[in-house]
């Protein structure tokens, strides 16, 4: 596979130093699944041995209408995988350990655009990856583990509480509200909401403040690995920990009451097992 032949992304680079990962399921709404995992971890790679990438921009095809509606695992997916790639794909590993620790040792800036809707590892996935996050005015976010009735997952088990303070992250992951722009960002989870038509351009603009000459790329990185060193080890402890226990929620009964429940467009009715 060449950098440039995804399936579920699109990956540009350019000589400036920015390189741009873009959702490209625009038919699931920009959904993420295991494939996409994979090729993000193939971008980092590439990265990292790629003097010349200094920031990344990861965000949705517009054509999606969103940024990315979450996680697609319906196992025929793995139909249109080829087998050297299955093998490297862990199934059991639901909370995404892999990626979400090759991103936190990931040590060149990552910039999140969202630019519609961010549910579930559509957000998650930002807040553990991505060193500053910028958000369409018309956007929202669905942190919908309660609704699902399974818990977080890429390490957001402990990055949430981290940004909102314990009583607030529960009350978001209990309850699955929508959260529009400007409480994303009142909240801290979002660094600036802007204009739709603003969203990429003002990214592309930041990027360029971290590349020089503008911007001092030995020292960013520096300062970023000196700021992830000390979570390393809690992150890892709290993916194992989320694994465990998603492995057990997708097998209780109120999980599948939750797929029921949407399938069939009605409220789930829960029994706690």
């Amino acid at each position: 596979m060449s950098e440039f032949d995804f399936q579920d992304i699109l990956y540009e680079k350019e000589d400036n130093g920015i390189c741009t990962i873009t959702f490209n399921r625009p038919e699931r709404r920009n959904a993420v699944t295991y494939l996409t995992f994979y090729e993000i971890g193939l971008v980092l790679e590439d990265m990292e041995k790629d003097k010349n990438a200094k920031v990344l921009i990861i965000t949705g095809n517009p054509e999606g209408r969103a940024f990315s509606s979450g996680g697609y695992f319906k196992p025929s997916i793995l139909n249109n995988i080829r087998d050297e790639i299955k093998q490297e794909i862990d199934l059991m590993d639901i909370a995404q350990k892999k990626i979400c620790m090759k991103f936190w040792k990931f040590y060149k800036p990552v910039i999140v655009a969202i630019n519609g809707l961010a549910i579930g590892g559509g957000i998650t996935m930002p807040l553990s990856g991505a060193d500053l996050i910028f958000m369409a005015e018309d956007a929202w976010l669905g942190f919908y583990f309660g609704k699902r009735a399974i818990i977080p997952e890429f390490g957001s088990s402990f990055i949430l509480p981290f940004y909102v303070g314990f009583q607030k992250a529960k009350e978001i992951v209990y309850f699955g509200e929508k959260i529009y722009a400007q409480e994303a960002y009142e909240l801290g989870l979002v660094n600036k909401v802007l204009p739709k038509d603003e969203l990429i351009p003002y990214a592309r603009e930041q990027a360029l403040r971290l590349i020089p000459p503008k911007g001092p790329s030995l020292s960013i990185k520096l300062m970023k690995k000196t700021m992830h060193a000390y979570f390393l080890e809690i992150m890892d402890k709290t993916l194992d920990l989320e694994n465990r226990g998603l492995r057990k929620a997708f097998t209780s009964y109120d999980f599948r009451e939750s797929m029921n429940a949407l399938k069939e467009k009605r409220d789930p009715v829960f029994k706690g097992k």
